[in-house]
């Protein structure tokens, strides 16, 4: 009786695991290649170069001024000399901290919408794998959370499609 009730349970788990649907996909590179990933990149690749030449021009034009207080400060007293001097440390740190605040600002704009980005894309996949039947679609990564995976189960390249077909016609 016992025997009985072994396979039974044995014969009842394979079916049960034929009815499972598994897949994974490549989370690195289903992100990665996604467009909209892509275009969010460049948009902040520019915002980054514009912020950079502002940066660089800032900095030319307050060391020109620095050179500009050094030859100065030969012909002034000691006193007003440090009082030039002074400013100019304190127009120098506002710079900085300004300069600060705003790469610090565009750094958590560009987090956020990455974020956003990643939200997205979990929900397209959950979304995917409902429609497609499968009842678990794991994700693989650097980490190792799938160690190994069956080529055929690898759904990252029909899943990139699609998000990419979505994300064109929107």
């Amino acid at each position: 009786m016992k025997k009985i009730l072994l396979v039974a349970a044995i014969a009842l788990a394979a079916i049960s695991c034929e009815q499972n649907k598994i897949a994974f996909v490549d989370n690195t590179k289903l992100i990665n290649e996604y467009q909209e990933k892509i275009d969010i990149e460049a948009k902040y690749k520019n915002k980054i170069e514009k912020f950079d030449k502002k940066t660089d021009s800032l900095s030319r034009a307050f060391q020109s001024e620095a050179q500009s207080f050094e030859a100065e400060a030969k012909s002034l007293s000691q006193m007003k000399a440090q009082e030039k001097y002074n400013a100019l440390l304190q127009k120098r740190q506002a710079m900085s901290q300004q300069l600060q605040m705003e790469e610090q600002q565009l750094s958590q704009e560009s987090q956020k919408e990455i974020d956003s980005l990643i939200k997205k894309v979990r929900s397209f996949v959950k979304d995917y794998a409902k429609e497609k039947g499968y009842t678990f679609v794991l994700g693989s990564n650097e980490a190792g959370s799938v160690l190994y995976g069956e080529e055929s189960k690898d759904i990252t390249s029909d899943v990139l499609k699609a998000i990419n077909d979505d994300y064109k016609a929107k």
